[in-house]
């Protein structure tokens, strides 16, 4: 646990530290200029693998990366994301400049090839899911407790850039039930929200993807559709035909 002082963290704490720097959505710089809306994956060529504005997400220097992939779905022939977790972890992403409260519903689509068996989203050693979206918020920091504001601080000097005041993961898991939210072990800054879908503080900054299987040290395969900012007046009919 991060304290105040002057020396390094120990090895463990580093560990937990760079743990919640990847769901906050800074272990690696994105210099992309921030754009209104999500880019749908509808739009992008097949074949092509998250080139602007989704720009790859790298979990950790030391982690095998997801293989990430537009295809052409073969039931709706529209185009999809595709990620291809072997025993690997990392994402792809885009900054955003949105109002939530102008468009605060988030809509989209997902598909598993399988679900992870041992994966547990309660448990930090194996907190693997086969596919999350992550929205990343702008927010005051000097309103947050000073643990917080000291932890964000020290994810900073990690890693040469700020981290988002909040982050808000929509996950799949296996085991909890729908509607569950998981309190990240090292921030309480990170929710993540058990959904077969799915909003938060300031402004939305961005918006990203991540499927992962190397806790548990084994395979994800899933598909990904288009994510959609919807207005406020947009009902449960009108969300769901826009996944």
């Amino acid at each position: 646990m991060f304290t105040p002082r002057s020396r390094p963290p120990s090895s463990a704490a580093a560990a937990a530290l760079v743990a919640a720097l990847t769901l906050a959505g800074c272990a690696s710089v994105d210099r992309a200029a921030p754009l209104a809306d999500v880019t749908p994956f509808s739009a992008q060529r097949p074949g092509s693998d998250g080139a602007s504005p989704w720009q790859p997400w790298i979990v950790g220097p030391a982690k095998t990366p997801t293989q990430y992939e537009f295809v052409v779905d073969a039931a709706s022939q529209r185009i999809v994301l595709q990620a291809l977790a072997t025993r690997a972890a990392s994402g792809l992403r885009q900054r955003l400049d949105v109002d939530p409260a102008q468009r605060p519903v988030v809509a989209w689509e997902w598909r598993l090839a399988h679900p992870n068996p041992v994966a547990n989203l309660a448990d930090r050693h194996h907190d693997d899911s086969p596919a999350r979206v992550l929205l990343f918020f702008d927010g005051d920091a000097a309103t947050l407790p000073l643990r917080e504001r000291l932890l964000m601080d020290k994810a900073a000097l990690l890693t040469g850039q700020a981290v988002p005041f909040a982050t808000l993961v929509y996950a799949w898991d296996n085991r909890l039930p729908e509607g569950s939210v998981v309190p990240h072990a090292v921030t309480a800054q990170v929710k993540t929200v058990v959904v077969a879908r799915g909003a938060e503080p300031g402004r939305l900054i961005g918006v990203g993807v991540l499927t992962d299987s190397d806790n548990t040290k084994s395979d994800a395969l899933a598909w990904y559709g288009d994510i959609r900012l919807l207005p406020a007046r947009a009902t449960a009919s009108a969300a769901a035909s826009a996944r």
